[in-house]
């Protein structure tokens, strides 16, 4: 309880400094509207905005599923293999020198303007915290939990599956909790760059014809939707973790 009426609290405030600053500053609705105005906007055009939020959402959840299976069996086969580490991790930690925006119009070029490519998007975003997380915490397993297996006489199969896996989920739910709030980012960023549906097409398309209400409902819908999903990964994550020590 304490918790709702701590973000409770917060959200009146953010909303009574946003509606001060339009009114102070004698902003127009086309520079910045009040909170008002937008849950107006937000109201009357929920057919259109949840329309496009399924498609957001859809995207999304995908390239989290497909970024955390490969992400987990990529920090596997790394924390296995002393050769993929040398040849593989460097390549992976170049790849994040290069700016996602730039890769995005190569996608789309590639998978087409529809669902596959801002899917594409979302998994190469969440890809590297996903692997790199989870490989850190293979790395950091008790020596003295792998000595002990060893004596028992545990082969490397057993050790990583047996051992090493189970000690480093919580590293992997640590990644899969960035991956939540990173997901949609690279979602919208695909949007951006080319598509006919989704939240980002619709910011841009309200950007476009000065429809600044509809762009900030359609943001706050986004932002929404990234903190359920933050929330629905960490409490699954939670219940996971619980009964993998429970079991």
């Amino acid at each position: 309880m304490s918790r709702l009426v701590t973000i409770a609290s917060s959200t009146a405030l953010a909303l009574v400094l946003w509606q001060a600053l339009v009114t102070l500053a004698a902003l127009p609705p086309f520079i910045l509207p009040g909170p008002g105005r937008v849950a107006e906007t937000l109201w009357a055009s929920r057919a259109l905005i949840a329309h496009h939020a399924t498609i957001t959402a859809a995207e999304v959840l995908i390239g989290l599923a497909l970024g955390a299976i490969l992400g987990g069996l990529s920090a596997i086969g790394l924390a296995s293999s002393p050769m993929a580490r040398r040849l593989i991790r460097p390549i992976m930690v170049f790849s994040q020198a290069i700016p996602v925006f730039a890769l995005a119009p190569i996608l789309t070029l590639w998978l087409g303007y529809g669902l596959w490519s801002k899917v594409a998007m979302a998994l190469l975003i969440i890809y590297f915290p996903v692997t790199s997380a989870f490989f850190d915490a293979l790395m950091r397993t008790p020596p003295q939990w792998l000595d002990l297996a060893r004596v028992m006489g545990a082969n490397r199969a057993r050790l990583m599956w047996h051992i090493r896996v189970p000690a480093a989920l919580p590293g992997f739910a640590s990644g899969l909790r960035l991956a939540a709030v990173y997901a949609p980012i690279g979602a919208i960023i695909g949007e951006w760059v080319g598509a006919s549906k989704g939240l980002g097409y619709l910011m841009l398309l309200a950007n476009g014809r000065a429809k600044i209400d509809l762009m900030f409902a359609a943001l706050i819908v986004l932002a929404v939707l990234t903190l359920l999903l933050h929330a629905g990964v960490d409490r699954g994550c939670r219940k996971w973790l619980d009964g993998k020590a429970v079991g």
